[in-house]
């Protein structure tokens, strides 16, 4: 087979909060490999950015307005995708939000708000996606995770809780699909240098303290994530299904 197994040729992927960060990196790697995207997101320019840079790659994507928080919003935006692509075959659930503080002083809104998108928001968009994946044998769902939900780091409660959720839900996902031909993976990335962690890359005894953990020494940089993202998404990953796979210079190493 060689790497054509890796090849996404003729493959429609749907990636949520593909407008920066780990999202577009997403995006821009399945186009890369042949896959035209629906570029999913809540920012107008951003969404025409991200897909004029798809479409600069050779592959068809348009750009959707999706809410991940509100099911009649995803429904909507997911029946959209479907009848301007005919079909979803790739699902990466991206969409995320944080907020930091201790447990005392976290907010009950942000506690929602963080669940709502990083938790609730994959649910209700695989729910929506994957009756159209299992009609027709085949769909790949990859759900972005985090060392957090394996890891404990002060200040990372709500984020903490949604990614440790999502590993779990990852895992009755690819059990109940597995012989419905949908696999269900997640990715676990460290500390990348996305606005996502602007705060943290700011303060320099935060930003030491993950260097030194790190047996790598450093952060991730934004296309170390394109491989395990193509792996997961291809045929190359057909016997693979419930795992979270670090992308994390060994952080979860101990």
């Amino acid at each position: 087979m060689g790497l054509k197994q890796f090849e996404l040729t003729g493959k429609v992927a749907m990636v949520t909060g593909s407008t920066r960060g780990l999202g577009e990196v997403s995006a821009l790697a399945l186009a890369k490999a042949g896959a035209d995207i629906a570029v999913s997101g809540r920012s107008a320019p951003d969404l025409k950015r991200v897909t004029a840079a798809v479409r600069g790659l050779g592959q068809k994507a348009r750009g959707f307005n999706i809410d991940v928080t509100d099911k009649a919003n995803v429904s909507d935006a997911v029946a959209q995708v479907l009848d301007y692509f005919g079909r979803i075959d790739i699902l990466v659930n991206n969409a995320g939000v944080n907020y930091r503080v201790p447990v005392l002083e976290f907010p009950e809104e942000e506690w929602d708000r963080i669940i709502s998108t990083n938790l609730k928001g994959y649910f209700l968009t695989a729910q929506a996606v994957a009756p159209q994946m299992i009609a027709n044998g085949y769909g790949k769902i990859i759900n972005m995770s985090s060392i957090l939900g394996t890891v404990a780091l002060p200040n990372q409660v709500a984020y903490a809780s949604a990614k440790g959720g999502v590993d779990q839900m990852t895992k009755v996902m690819a059990l109940e699909w597995a012989k419905l031909g949908v696999r269900v993976n997640a990715v676990g990335p460290t500390y990348f240098e996305t606005e996502l962690v602007t705060q943290i890359r700011e303060d320099p005894e935060r930003f030491k303290f993950i260097n030194e953990r790190t047996p790598m020494g450093r952060w991730g940089h934004l296309p170390e994530l394109a491989g395990i993202i193509i792996f997961l998404a291809s045929r190359a990953s057909d016997f693979i299904t419930g795992q979270t796979i670090y992308v994390d210079g060994g952080w979860t190493i101990w």
